[in-house]
């Protein structure tokens, strides 16, 4: 988009409900301005904005500000008139009742990859998380099934710099990943062996409905259930329902 088309104040209220967004704990006036590099006097004008068209909420007591109740219709509104969500809902309700575990529908967005659709593990022991959550793209199995598609000239734009490391067993080395990246692409699924969630091994499938693909579906098993057996069984399981939706796909635009 040329930069002369940009409507500034717009531009800067949308950073600040995407921070808040992503943010794990309210954030005040003043961690705002630092993040965003934006002046006080011109935040608080904002904030004040979109505190009154619901975007965002203040806590009146700590000086603190998260995402607000507008933000969860969009959102919602957004997953619930897309397609494809709508394609893979049989296919989740079978993946998750064959696994017993938690699967997912996810989709590449700039470096992160965010849920659009789950199924809860029928186990207590699980993985938590929540549709619409933003993760790091190469520390999950769906990020990574989907960045082993892209031509070497895409990949940079897709991770976040630096790799941050959010568990020991994350990948942080951009040699590493790489490799890591090649061996997903021969052997055609992607493997987050505690590299977002200590405890928690993911697998999952890029799904061949766009190329390169920027849609995935992922498994998440705790490693106390992850036996010799596991991973064969569950890849196949997902390569299945991976057919089956991208087979959906197809009959749909043809």
């Amino acid at each position: 988009m040329p930069g002369s088309k940009v409507v500034r104040s717009v531009d800067r209220a949308l950073d600040v409900v995407e921070l808040l967004a992503r943010s794990e704990r309210p954030q005040t006036l003043a961690e705002l301005s630092s993040t965003l590099d934006i002046p006080k006097s011109t935040l608080h004008a904002l904030l004040w904005t979109l505190t009154g068209r619901g975007w965002i909420e203040s806590d009146e007591a700590s000086g603190r500000f998260r995402i607000g109740l507008h933000a969860l219709l969009v959102g919602r509104s957004y997953v619930e008139s897309d397609t494809l969500v709508a394609l893979a809902a049989s296919a989740l309700d079978q993946l998750a009742a064959e696994t017993g575990e938690t699967v997912h529908l996810g989709r590449l967005d700039g470096t992160s990859i965010v849920y659009l659709d789950k199924r809860e593990s029928v186990h207590p022991l699980r993985l938590f998380s929540a549709i619409g959550r933003h993760l790091p793209a190469f520390t999950t199995a769906l990020g990574k099934s989907i960045l082993a598609e892209l031509p070497d000239d895409r990949l940079r734009e897709h991770l976040s710099q630096p790799l941050t490391r959010l568990t020991p067993h994350t990948k942080t080395d951009l040699a590493e990943l790489r490799a890591d990246l090649a061996l997903t692409r021969e052997r055609g699924y992607a493997v987050d062996n505690e590299e977002n969630s200590e405890g928690i091994k993911g697998f999952a499938v890029a799904l061949r409905t766009a190329e390169p693909p920027h849609d995935a579906l992922s498994c998440a098993v705790p490693v106390a259930r992850v036996h010799d057996e596991t991973e064969e069984t569950v890849v196949a399981r997902l390569r299945q329902a991976a057919d089956s939706i991208a087979g959906l796909a197809s009959s749909r635009t043809s």
